[in-house]
C-alpha cells in the first residue's frame, strides 16, 4: 500500500543536496517574508473562520424555542443553574429544525462555485487581491447577517450563500500563493503556520460569541468580528505580494532561495493548463476522496456541535461556545505541532513525502473516527463526551501535513486549481452534511446523533484508506513543462 516506485525514493535527496550549494543557502525564518507571509494569511484564515462559524452558536440564542419545543429541556441534565439574562433587544425566530439545517448549510451552496474559478484566476492574476477582495465580501455580507435574518430566513440563506462565494477563494488563491513562496523543504511548517488560522479562528470566535450572546445580544457577534475582518483586509492589502518577485521589502537573499528552491517544480508558463491530464491523475482523486471525507465528520461538527452540547449534553449558552472549542483548540496545536514534524522527518531522516503524507493522513483520520464512535456511548456522561471529542478533532489536525497539502507536492504550478477542484468536492459535506443531520435528529435522542456519528466515521475511515493506496508524492510529470536551456 505505501510503495511506489523507484523515481519517488529520490524527493528529498536533490532538494538537500541543492541547499549545500552557493545559489541555494538557506535564509533563516526570523523576520522572513516567507513567515511574515504565513502569519498573516494565518490570521486570514481566522478571520474567514471566524466569520463562518459564528452562526453556530449565535443560532442557539436565536431561536425561540429549541428544536424541541422548550428552551430549558435537553437529553441530559443541565450542568448549571438558570443564570439572569441582560435585557436583549434583538428579535428571535421560529425557525424549525429543517430551516435551521438550511441556513447553517447554506454558505457551502455559494462557497462551491467559487474553488475552481478561484484557483483558475489566482494563477492567472495573482492571488493577492482574489483572496484579499474575497475575505472583504465575506466580512461586508457578515455585517448584513442580521438585517437579512430579521427580513427573513430566505434573506438569511441568501447572504449566506453569497458569503459562501467570497470565502470560496481563500483556499486555492493561498494554495497558487504558497506554490510561489514555500521552499519544498518547509512547505508543512508554513502551511500548518497559515492554514491552522481556520482552527484558531473556530477556538475563538465559539467561546467569544457564547459571551457576546449572553452579555450583549446575537447581532454583536456579526458586528465585532465583522470588524476584526476589516482590519485584516487593510494590513493584508498594505504588507502582502503575491509572489516574492513582486514583494517590495524581500531580501535579494531570501527571493533567491525560494526561487531556487522552486526552480524544477515550477511550470514556466501561466496559460498553458493540462485539464485532461489533472482530469485522469489518481494522485489527485486520491486527494479529492480524502478531502470529502474528512470535511464531511468537520463540517457535520464545526455547524452542528454547539446544538449537540445544548440539546443532548445540556450546557448553557455560556458554557457551549467554550466547551464546543475544545476540539479545535486541540485541532489547532496537533495540526501546528505536525508541521513541524513532517518536515523534521523529511529533512532530517530521508523520509520519503509520500511516506509522510500517508502516515500523517491515516492517523489525521482514522483516529478521529475511532473516538467519535466512542462518544456516541457516552450517554450523559459529559466530561468523557467533550473529551472524545476534542481528541477526535484534535487527532483530525494531523492530517493538516497529510492529504491536505499534496497538491502542491504532486503539482505545485497547478495547486491553486487542484486545490480548487479538491475542494469543490470537499464543500458537498458541508451543504448537505448539517441537512442530514438535522433530519436525521429531529427528536434529539442519543441513538439519532449515534447514526450520525457511525456515518460520519465510516466515511472517514473509507477516505484515509483510499489515499494510503492512491496517493502519490512527487511531482506529476504532467505538471511541469521543462525548458532545455543550452
Amino acid at each position: 500500500m505505501m510503495e511506489q516506485s523507484d523515481s519517488e525514493t529520490e524527493d528529498i535527496k536533490p532538494l538537500l543536496r541543492r541547499r549545500d550549494t552557493e545559489e541555494f543557502q538557506k535564509v533563516p525564518a526570523c523576520c522572513s517574508s516567507r513567515y511574515g507571509l504565513a502569519f498573516l494569511s494565518c490570521y486570514g484564515f481566522f478571520v474567514a473562520y471566524a466569520l463562518r462559524v459564528n452562526l453556530s452558536v449565535a443560532m442557539v440564542d436565536m431561536l425561540r424555542n429549541s428544536s424541541s419545543g422548550n428552551s430549558n429541556s435537553s437529553v441530559c441534565h443541565p450542568h448549571s443553574t438558570p443564570v439572569p439574562r441582560h435585557n436583549h433587544t434583538a428579535r428571535v425566530y421560529d425557525w424549525n429544525p429543517e430551516t435551521q439545517g438550511w441556513i447553517l448549510g447554506s454558505f457551502f451552496y455559494g462557497y462551491i462555485i467559487t474553488q475552481i474559478p478561484g484557483g483558475y484566476l489566482a494563477r492567472k492574476y495573482g492571488a493577492k487581491w482574489l483572496l484579499g477582495l474575497g475575505i472583504l465580501c465575506t466580512v461586508i455580507f457578515t455585517l448584513l447577517t442580521p438585517l437579512a435574518a430579521d427580513l427573513g430566513s430566505a434573506y438569511l440563506i441568501a447572504v449566506r450563500v453569497l458569503e459562501g462565494i467570497g470565502e470560496g477563494v481563500t483556499f486555492p488563491a493561498m494554495h497558487a500563493m504558497w506554490a510561489s513562496w514555500a521552499p519544498p523543504l518547509e512547505r508543512s511548517r508554513l502551511l500548518t503556520i497559515s492554514y491552522t488560522g481556520a482552527q484558531l479562528g473556530t477556538v475563538v470566535a465559539l467561546p467569544l460569541s457564547g459571551q457576546i450572546c449572553f452579555y450583549l445580544d446575537w447581532t454583536y457577534v456579526f458586528y465585532i468580528f465583522g470588524a476584526v475582518g476589516l482590519l485584516w483586509f487593510f494590513l493584508w492589502i498594505g504588507f502582502v505580494s503575491s509572489s516574492p518577485s513582486t514583494h517590495k521589502r524581500i531580501t535579494e537573499a531570501e527571493k533567491n532561495y525560494i526561487s531556487s528552491s522552486l526552480k524544477n517544480e515550477l511550470s514556466p508558463s501561466s496559460d498553458y493548463i493540462p485539464w485532461l491530464a489533472i482530469l485522469k491523475s489518481m494522485p489527485l482523486w486520491a486527494i479529492v476522496v480524502a478531502h470529502f471525507s474528512y470535511n464531511w465528520t468537520f463540517y457535520t461538527l464545526l455547524t452542528l456541535l454547539p446544538t449537540y452540547m445544548k440539546d443532548i449534553l445540556g450546557f448553557s449558552i455560556q458554557q457551549n461556545g467554550l466547551l464546543s472549542a475544545l476540539p479545535y483548540l486541540g485541532c489547532w496545536l496537533l495540526a501546528l505541532m505536525g508541521g513541524q514534524l513532517a518536515d523534521f522527518l523529511r529533512e532530517r531522516f530521508l523520509i520519503r513525502t509520500v511516506i509522510v503524507r500517508k502516515v500523517f493522513t491515516l492517523v489525521g483520520m482514522v483516529g478521529p473516527a475511532v473516538f467519535l464512535l466512542a462518544t456516541g456511548y457516552t450517554d450523559c456522561n459529559y466530561i468523557l463526551a467533550v473529551a472524545f471529542l476534542t481528541i477526535s478533532s484534535s487527532l483530525g489536525g494531523i492530517s493538516a501535513s497529510g492529504f491536505n497539502i499534496n497538491h502542491l507536492d504532486i503539482a505545485p504550478s497547478y495547486a491553486g486549481i487542484l486545490l480548487g477542484i479538491t475542494n469543490t468536492f470537499a464543500t458537498i459535506p458541508g451543504m448537505v452534511g448539517p441537512v442530514i443531520a438535522r433530519s436525521l435528529t429531529k427528536s434529539n435522542t442519543i441513538q439519532e446523533w449515534q447514526t450520525v456519528f457511525y456515518i460520519s466515521a465510516a466515511i472517514n475511515l473509507f477516505g484515509a484508506i483510499f489515499f494510503a493506496v492512491f496517493g502519490k508524492g512527487t511531482v506529476q510529470p504532467w505538471a511541469v513543462q521543462r525548458i532545455h536551456i543550452q
